[in-house]
């Protein structure tokens, strides 16, 4: 077997080109929604619109023999050695909620381990690390713990949306893009953040063109009572972002989130 490599993608255009070519491994490792390409090149292209400042998208690739095995996608500092290191479509926009959205994607052990090297090499020692969204018992995290000896590792609990618009009227589902468009303006309406309702426009409008939104409304004349999108990935549903003037969207304990954190470990 080849020995596999570590390298960096750096800036939008080569960190989109290593989440197409990491495609084939998310779909092997059944990665959610939230950590796979269509999602993160939504994520990518509004951060790139907005020209976030100081920070640039970074990929961490270990490369096996002709795929890759083991792949990270994060944000750094642009240009200073120091700063915090976080992974791409952290804290952007209304992720959905009730699961871990986000995944340090690794085909094995080994290709963790790599992938856990190569991350504390762009921290360089000056740079601060944290990851926020993570599944229980992910191995690249437990694999930077011991790396970075004064990191955290946290545990929190989620809470998921619960689809009851049957409850409040009779509701209209659809997962044809023009329906999308049609009740999206009155959906993004009510989102309170501006760059949220943006990067919402765009990653409904991207995964209804695959297939992948469903959008459920409630109406009375044309004007929504209340609404919900949901991703879907065949038979799995996951509620992302709703709402109601009065009932039909509740709510339940999710899955567990894991958090790793870990400061610098000396100055610049």
């Amino acid at each position: 077997m080849s020995a596999r490599t570590v390298r960096f993608a750096v800036g939008r255009a080569d960190v989109a080109r290593a989440l197409r070519a990491a495609a084939p491994l998310m779909a092997d490792l059944r990665a959610p929604v939230t950590a796979r390409a269509p999602w993160l090149t939504a994520v990518l292209n509004g951060t790139a619109a907005r020209r976030s400042i100081g920070t640039r998208p970074v990929a961490v690739v270990v490369e096996g023999p002709g795929r890759p095995d083991a792949a990270a996608f994060l944000t750094a500092p642009r240009r200073r050695p120091t700063g915090e290191v976080r992974l791409l479509g952290q804290g952007v926009g209304p992720t959905p909620p009730g699961r871990p959205p986000f995944r340090l994607l690794a085909r094995d052990r080994a290709a963790a381990e790599l992938l856990a090297d190569g991350i504390c090499r762009l921290l360089g020692g000056t740079r601060s690390l944290r990851l926020v969204g993570l599944p229980l018992g992910d191995p690249t995290a437990r694999a930077l713990s011991v790396r970075l000896p004064d990191g955290l590792i946290a545990n929190g609990r989620s809470t998921r949306v619960l689809d009851e618009l049957d409850t409040v009227g009779t509701v209209a589902r659809s997962r044809d893009p023009g329906d999308v468009d049609r009740w999206l303006p009155q959906l993004l309406e009510r989102v309170p953040v501006r760059r949220e309702a943006e990067l919402l426009r765009a990653s409904a409008r991207l995964h209804a063109a695959i297939g992948q939104l469903e959008v459920a409304v409630v109406a009375e004349r044309g004007l929504l009572r209340a609404g919900l999108l949901t991703l879907v990935d065949g038979a799995d549903r996951w509620p992302w972002w709703g709402w109601s003037a009065g009932g039909g969207l509740g709510s339940e304990m999710g899955a567990p989130l894991v958090a790793m954190t870990a400061p610098a470990r000396r100055w610049p």
